[in-house]
């Protein structure tokens, strides 16, 4: 790819302000004229009043979402794309290398993977059946078959952001939420601490950087308290997973660990949502994406401040009688 502007479009943009502005930054550091674009199906989602300009678009499940994406692509001469939720992951995981053939790079994983670590279920088998560590995870017909012993936890097969998310304490709340989360998966209550590891690969699935976080506090999903750790169990462990799934660009791994107990619950193929203290770090993924445009990036593995801090507030931005918004 030439030296010009470096376009990117970024979609779902919703609350993803911190990565929008990490992509901005990365091309305002290099001289690069480019822009951020994003887009939302909702337009008080606000992401978009952080990027250069932006584009209303329907829902990843309606067939125009793709054609329209496309649309902005060439109207804008985008280079990069980048999906950020669950649902639109496997699309573009299908359409990418149409994507390609236009001169955009999406640098996710292909729609198979995606599926498999979209689907709870999915990942804990792929996860035994490649001998790594992940929790016991159960069908509701297993767990009446098999009684797996208290504390439980139930979540959406098909979920995010911790929405229908359970522990499960009794054998009551056991069975009024296998009723009430639709298509559950059920996994054993694991102990320890909580971290995410954000971990970047190239487009040929290539790990470039993994970077543990412990999640000390969490709200909504998302780690609202955070501190990064450099923690080399983790950070093997994580590339071993990353290896094995194929990863391409940016991924999260979600896991315990109890003393010397490394236990994965769930994979996330996309950027997590608190990236921003991954960034802060040294472990500027948005950068090093740039890089890939213009040739291989070197494996920055361990690359990252340790023992950095993070804790998050809220923000809001105003406008009346529809005029300019402002903060």
């Amino acid at each position: 790819m030439g030296k010009g502007p470096i376009n990117i479009l970024i979609t779902a943009a919703s609350r993803r302000v911190a990565l929008i502005r990490a992509f901005a930054d990365s091309l305002s550091k290099i001289g690069n004229t480019g822009t951020v674009i994003a887009t939302d199906s909702d337009l008080l989602s606000p992401g978009l009043f952080f990027c250069h300009a932006h584009h209303i678009v329907p829902l990843s499940t309606s067939p125009d979402y793709i054609p329209a994406i496309k649309k902005i692509c060439r109207e804008e001469n985008i280079s990069l794309l980048i999906p950020t939720i669950d649902e639109e992951l496997p699309i573009f995981g299908r359409y990418k290398e149409e994507f390609g053939a236009m001169g955009v790079v999406v640098p996710v994983a292909d729609e198979e993977i995606v599926n498999l670590c979209n689907d709870k279920y999915k990942t804990y088998l792929f996860f035994k059946e490649n001998g790594l560590p992940f929790a016991e995870t159960y069908l509701p017909d297993e767990v009446r078959k098999l009684k797996p012993g208290l504390p439980l936890f139930i979540k959406p097969r098909l979920g995010r952001g911790a929405v229908g998310a359970h522990p499960i304490n009794t054998a009551t709340e056991l069975d009024f939420f296998i009723n009430y989360v639709k298509d559950p998966v059920i996994q054993k209550f694991l102990p320890g601490k909580e971290y995410t590891i954000d971990v970047l690969c190239d487009l040929k699935g290539n790990v470039l950087s993994i970077v543990p976080r412990h999640r000390m506090v969490i709200r909504s999903g998302v780690c609202d308290r955070g501190c990064t750790e450099k923690n080399m169990p983790l950070i093997n462990l994580a590339e071993k997973v990353a290896r094995a799934l194929h990863i391409v660009g940016a991924a999260n791994l979600q896991c315990k660990m109890d003393g010397d107990n490394i236990v994965f619950f769930e994979v996330n193929a996309r950027f997590s949502g608190a990236i921003q203290l991954t960034i802060k770090a040294g472990a500027d993924f948005p950068s090093m994406i740039i890089e890939m445009l213009n040739g291989g990036v070197k494996p920055r593995i361990g690359e990252f401040e340790d023992n950095l801090t993070m804790v998050s507030y809220e923000e809001s931005i105003y406008r009346l009688n529809g005029k300019a918004w402002k903060s």
